[in-house]
């Protein structure tokens, strides 16, 4: 069995990898620590896990574990890691944005989007999770950056559910503000796009086109929808072809022929990604659950990959699909 220590295991991220682990048939939970929560039951926080779980949040780290989970506010977990003397054998999977640009990371921290660094992820102890915004929107345009298909500007409009913007709360995140309303915010200036970039310039170094990134605040809870458009010479099959080639041996990524709907994703580690053309522009519409895929899913998939494990086990999930 493989020991697990999650940090940061009240929140939105947290709860969910709790939620994946006690069902992981190969995963032991050594503890779930938060210092707010120190002493509570995790099915208190976490209420539907009554009955799954006697789990308690814990005030301190056991060294006896194999992986640590950090599931903490942007900038938290470089501060707990240079605050903690971790054991050099425990691996590491940080669910934060603080190593996942190389600037920050160096060589010592694995991208961990296993569409594009499978290889690279199997072989490292520290792994970088990716972005929400970031997977759901390079799972859309891999293939072609691929190819080297990537040379007109690329238009992206994605649309998130609340839990993206974590548990703590603001103006935008209460259910009035929220509810039966739609905003964008960053416009041309997410974050995800510095990790976007660097990806894609890594499967094509002459990548230079500009990402046109309309992010939006949807009224749902959880999933994320992005549609994206640019000018491309391929027709629809050589498209659906390309696409089909390059996810042929990745178990979660799916290509389909049809329209596709976040209720297809929402609840699974799965992304879906469909592609169409109209007239000169290629257009490709790309879905995930951000908390599974887009988080801890994903998280638990780089843990299977680094320990040798089925890359599906503990993740095959059902969808809510109605």
């Amino acid at each position: 069995m493989i020991k697990a220590g999650v940090v940061g295991g009240a929140g939105y991220t947290g709860g969910e990898l709790v939620r994946i682990l006690i069902n992981h048939p190969s995963v032991e939970i050594k503890f779930v620590h938060s210092k707010s929560n120190a002493g509570n039951l995790v099915s208190d926080v976490h209420t539907d896990l009554l009955g799954d779980t006697d789990l308690r949040f814990s005030p301190s780290l056991t060294s006896d574990i194999d992986v640590l989970f950090l599931c903490l506010g942007h900038g938290d977990s470089k501060l707990f890691l240079e605050n903690n003397d971790i054991n050099k054998a425990i691996k590491i999977i940080d669910l934060s944005q603080d190593f996942r640009l190389k600037v920050n990371a160096g060589t010592r921290w694995a991208y961990g989007l296993p569409e594009l660094n499978r290889e690279a992820i199997k072989t490292s102890n520290f792994i970088a999770n990716p972005g929400c915004f970031a997977t759901c929107i390079q799972l859309g345009l891999l293939p072609l950056a691929a190819k080297g298909l990537l040379t007109n500007e690329i238009h992206i409009n994605a649309t998130t559910g609340s839990t993206g913007a974590g548990q703590g709360l603001a103006a935008t995140s209460h259910f009035s503000w929220r509810n039966n309303n739609l905003s964008v915010y960053k416009a041309f200036e997410h974050q995800h796009l510095n990790e976007i970039g660097e990806s894609l310039k890594q499967l094509n170094r002459k990548f230079e086109q500009v990402l046109n990134f309309i992010p939006q605040r949807g009224d749902f809870a959880r999933g994320i929808l992005a549609a994206m458009y640019l000018e491309s010479d391929l027709t629809t099959e050589e498209a659906q072809r390309i696409y089909r080639d390059y996810y042929a041996k990745h178990p979660f990524t799916h290509v389909s022929k049809k329209n596709i709907d976040l209720k297809q994703v929402v609840n699974t580690n799965k992304a879906i990604v469909h592609v169409e053309k109209h007239g000169t522009k290629l257009f490709i519409v790309s879905i995930i659950d951000n908390l599974l895929k887009g988080a801890s899913g994903q998280a638990v998939q780089n843990m299977n990959l680094i320990f040798g494990l089925e890359e599906t086990e503990g993740l095959r999930l059902k969808a809510v699909a109605f």
